[in-house]
Order: structure tokens, then C-alpha cells, then sequence
């Protein structure tokens, strides 16, 4: 292997802490993490959040918070009905008084000691964040937004791609920038617009939405064979994809042979970075339980040029012995 694959923070340590705060993009960089990863929304006065989804009852408090019960609404979000309150509804102060939770309490129980702690942060604080250690630690952290729902809410006039440009700015001129989306025409429009580089998003089933608004009937499979790589080598300049589009697994979870998906991808250009590795046994294959460090282990023997992580320290770890 010729160079090293990185570690993106997915959403921070978020193994270890709430996911998107900064406690959890702090852990990650501590731990070592090359990138820190946040999902963007926005809210309703047009400012960049951090947030897994728009609709924020699982990721925070706001559920508690009498003041904002009549928030409480149903949407359509990329063709799926969501109740609950949606961040575009909020404006950044109001937001601002919200606190963060642990997503998945059920498998991350330690986790909960965390909740109510935390602010939502901003994009600019996240910014702010990985340059003040970046300087302090002296080597450069990266940043890899990822736009959420970019045709839904350029569709409530709140485009995700402008204010994302703004407040990128080229302010860091050292800092490594990724931006990724699991939408195709932002990302050409962007390409458009930035030197920086952009990943294309793919998951294992589905099409993106923005094909779907269009009547393109191409899904996720059709952009991973070889013209679609070359197509998404137009505009990008790496794929994100599922893992187990690299490697799939039977129906009893076991891992079957790899697919060239690294290969034709490189062949055309693309740095392969795939998503997402975790530690707990509810997210291994059957051939690796116990073991997550046998899982990078082999992605890395594949060749991928990055991986996502909710465990930074574990990845790391396999990564340095490379």
C-alpha cells in the first residue's frame, strides 16, 4: 500500500460521546482521526448544523422542551413521512438551547451519561474547532461535510451548497476538505463552483433522491459499474461507499468474495472510502464478531483509501501497523 488510508471520524467519536458535538469531533482528534465528519443541515435563519437528520427528536432534547411542543409536525422527507421537529423550523438561537443526545441508547448505554450536556454546533464552530488543533498539535486536521437532504431543502429555499461555500471560504488554506453527498446534481453543481474535493455517496440499495425527483431511474448498483464510475470520475473525486458493496455478505451475515469495485474505481480516478465501521457485534459480520479489528484489517488489505469510523482510536490502531 502505497499510502496510508485515512480515518474519518464519523460524526466524531461518536463510540464514545453523543455524535455531532464537539465533544465528539474533540475525542476523535485527540484520538488521532484525520478527518472529522459532520452531517449539515440548516436552520431556519440559513446557518449550518451538525445534525444526523433535520428532524432532531432523536438526537436531542427538544422532545423535553414545552416551548417548542407546537414544533411538532409531519413532513415528507425525500419521499418518507417524518413526525417530529425539524431543524429548519428553528432558528439558530433557539437552537442554541437545545442539548445533544446519544442516537442509539440501546446499544450505547454509556453513552447517556453524556445527554444534556452539549450544545448543537455550527458549522463555523467545527471549523473553528479543527484549526485551533491543528495548531496546537501541529498537523492538519480535516473537515468532510456532508450535505443532508440537499433537494428538500433547496426546495423550502434553504440551499445547503452556498452557505457551505461561504463558510468554508478557502479560510483554511491547510486543512483538508472533503464534501460528500449521497445526491448527484449538488455535487455538479459544486464541482461547478469549487476546487475542493468532492465524494460521491453510495448505499447498497436505492437511488438518489434528486434521480428520483428527475424521473432518472439509475440506482446506487448502476453508479458503481464501470461507466458509472467514469461518470462520477466527471465531477468527484472519490466514492464513499456502503462497505458491503465491496464486500457482500450472505443471508446469515457471513462476508462473501470482494467485488472490484476498489479496482474499477481507481482505474477511473476515485479514492474509495467506505462507511461505516463500528465495534459492537450488532454491526460485525458473522466472521469477525469480537473481533472489529479483523474487519479493517481486511478492508485495508483491499486497498480502500479511507474509511469512516465511530471508533477513531480502533481504526487507528489497525492503521498503524500498516
Amino acid at each position: 500500500m502505497n499510502k496510508k488510508p485515512i480515518i474519518i471520524a464519523h460524526r466524531g467519536a461518536s463510540g464514545y460521546r453523543p455524535e455531532h458535538t464537539l465533544a465528539a469531533y474533540e475525542l476523535a482528534i485527540n484520538f488521532g482521526a484525520d478527518y472529522i465528519e459532520p452531517d449539515l443541515v440548516s436552520t431556519q435563519d440559513g446557518v449550518l448544523i451538525a445534525r444526523h437528520e433535520n428532524e432532531i427528536s432523536e438526537t436531542t432534547n427538544v422532545a423535553k422542551q414545552p416551548e417548542f411542543a407546537q414544533r411538532r409536525t409531519t413532513k415528507i422527507i425525500d419521499g418518507e413521512s417524518k413526525t417530529g421537529w425539524f431543524t429548519e423550523d428553528f432558528t439558530l438561537a433557539e437552537i442554541k438551547t437545545l442539548r445533544a443526545k446519544e442516537r442509539i441508547p440501546q446499544l450505547r448505554q454509556q453513552n447517556t451519561i453524556y445527554d444534556d450536556l452539549w450544545e448543537i454546533p455550527t458549522l463555523q464552530e467545527i471549523i473553528d474547532l479543527a484549526k485551533n488543533y491543528s495548531t496546537k498539535l501541529g498537523r492538519n486536521i480535516g473537515i468532510y461535510p456532508e450535505t443532508k437532504h440537499p433537494t428538500y431543502f433547496r426546495s423550502i429555499n434553504l440551499d445547503l451548497e452556498e452557505p457551505l461555500l461561504a463558510t468554508l471560504d478557502y479560510q483554511a488554506e491547510n486543512t483538508p476538505i472533503f464534501i460528500q453527498s449521497f445526491e448527484v446534481s449538488n455535487l455538479q453543481y459544486l464541482a461547478q463552483k469549487t476546487h475542493l474535493p468532492l465524494v460521491q455517496l453510495i448505499n447498497l440499495t436505492g437511488q438518489p433522491f434528486d434521480f428520483v425527483v428527475s424521473g432518472d431511474i439509475r440506482k446506487y448498483t448502476d453508479l458503481v459499474t464501470i461507466s458509472g464510475l467514469e461518470e462520477i470520475a466527471k465531477y468527484a473525486q472519490a466514492i464513499g461507499i456502503h462497505k458491503d458493496i465491496l464486500v457482500p455478505k450472505d443471508s446469515e451475515n457471513k462476508l462473501l468474495s470482494p467485488t472490484s469495485v476498489v479496482q474499477n474505481a481507481h482505474a477511473a480516478g476515485l479514492q474509495v472510502h467506505i462507511w461505516t465501521f463500528r465495534n459492537e457485534d450488532y454491526f460485525l459480520p458473522l466472521d469477525f464478531q469480537g473481533n472489529p479489528q479483523g474487519e479493517y484489517e481486511l478492508f485495508f488489505s483491499l486497498g480502500v483509501d479511507g474509511v469512516f469510523s465511530d471508533f477513531s482510536d480502533t481504526a487507528l490502531s489497525v492503521r498503524d501497523r500498516y
